[in-house]
């Protein structure tokens, strides 16, 4: 009985943390019934003993890193500034805003702009000239692609927590607040560019800036719901590839001629090559488009059906288009596309293929300067 008066008690409890979420600092909270930690409960002569043993708590996971890959103890700042991933952390709120314009997604756009240009059949290498084609690149690129990807990037915020939590929205890195105002400034200042870009070419019609209206109210619904195009990948995906494609090269020969139907139809044939393109960015994205629903085509068809759905649309339409070249009676514009389509081909097998997530950047570096060239070639075909 004495001994028993000096009975140890040690209790030991194990504490189980719920996961947080970076986006906006607010607190993802598990089901109650989880946080209910059930105890163990051991007696003997000498000792009684209790402790937590492992609850489902204790097995939740971060699905993302809460911080930017890196390779040697940081992330790019090259990255960031492109916009593209492995950026590294930053608190400048310039660099920010910058890295939420996604950067790299410019140049397709300007080359679009250059392509109308140059089917336009009107284009000299005079001051004018050449001052427009800028006006009008900064309007395609910089303003209206960098409100795409900023309110894209809004409205994403949520998947992105899942995805990349590193990112400037989910991060705090930036306010919500700010993010808006950057929004309206970014989308003001394209129309005005493209109003202004009218006045100088004399329009009778605002053709430049209907288009860049047109272009911001596709990029709005394929954003933000309640339509969100991007929820369907067919027709997120055509829509991205449309306003890639399509608008900048409709932008470039209206201001410097006259936008036909034969045009209009081509373009957005080759805008099935965007389709394309599009879908490569979706693998890396599996886990939190189909967390939230989204039905891209790697979601829908899983992701080496959809891998032979991108390199099918993007090898497809160039093929189509050299044949309709070779048809129209052009076959050196034709033969040259179809050299372009050569290596395109080969990086598809090289990397593309191999593995859509791990390669993406790889294969499009490495291949899509031969199919912006491509455009280059249609555009140079259907001026003469």
């Amino acid at each position: 009985m004495a001994s028993s008066l000096h009975t140890v008690l040690s209790i030991s409890t194990s504490s189980s943390s719920s996961s947080r979420s970076v986006y906006t600092n607010r607190v993802r909270r598990l089901p109650a019934h989880s946080l209910v930690t059930p105890l163990s409960v051991s007696l003997s002569r000498r000792r009684l003993s209790i402790r937590a043993t492992e609850t489902d708590a204790n097995e939740v996971k971060p699905q993302a890193p809460d911080k930017a890959p890196a390779s040697s103890g940081g992330g790019s700042s090259f990255n960031q500034l492109l916009g593209i991933k492995g950026a590294a952390q930053e608190t400048n709120k310039w660099k920010i805003r910058l890295q939420l314009t996604k950067p790299v997604t410019w140049p397709p756009l300007v080359w679009g702009v250059v392509c109308g240009a140059a089917a336009s059949g009107n284009f000299h290498w005079n001051l004018e000239d050449v001052a427009k084609s800028i006006a009008c690149m900064m309007m395609s690129g910089p303003f209206l692609t960098g409100y795409t990807q900023t309110i894209n990037d809004y409205y994403d915020r949520e998947i992105d927590a899942i995805n990349e939590p590193y990112r400037p929205i989910p991060s705090g890195a930036i306010s919500e607040s700010e993010v808006i105002t950057q929004i309206w400034v970014l989308l003001l200042g394209g129309l005005g560019l493209g109003g202004l870009l009218d006045v100088w070419a004399g329009h009778d019609f605002p053709i430049i800036f209907y288009l860049a209206l047109g272009g911001s109210l596709l990029s709005y619904i394929y954003s933000a719901p309640p339509l969100k195009l991007k929820q369907n990948g067919w027709i997120g995906n055509f829509a991205l590839g449309a306003s890639y494609i399509s608008l900048p090269w409709w932008a470039g020969q209206a201001l410097f001629g006259t936008l036909t139907p034969d045009i209009i139809v081509l373009t957005l044939l080759y805008s099935m090559a965007g389709l394309g393109i599009a879908i490569v960015n979706d693998f890396k994205s599996i886990e939190g488009d189909r967390a939230m629903g989204l039905q891209s085509l790697p979601v829908a068809f899983g992701a080496e059906t959809a891998k032979w759905i991108c390199v099918g649309a993007i090898d497809i339409t160039q093929i189509s288009v050299a044949g309709y070249l070779l048809g129209a009676g052009k076959p050196y514009y034709a033969l040259a596309l179809f050299a372009l389509i050569i290596p395109q081909v080969v990086f598809q097998f090289q990397y593309f293929l191999k593995d859509p997530v791990k390669y993406d950047v790889k294969y499009q570096a490495s291949a899509q300067p031969f199919l912006v060239l491509g455009l280059l070639v249609t555009a140079l075909a259907t001026s003469h």
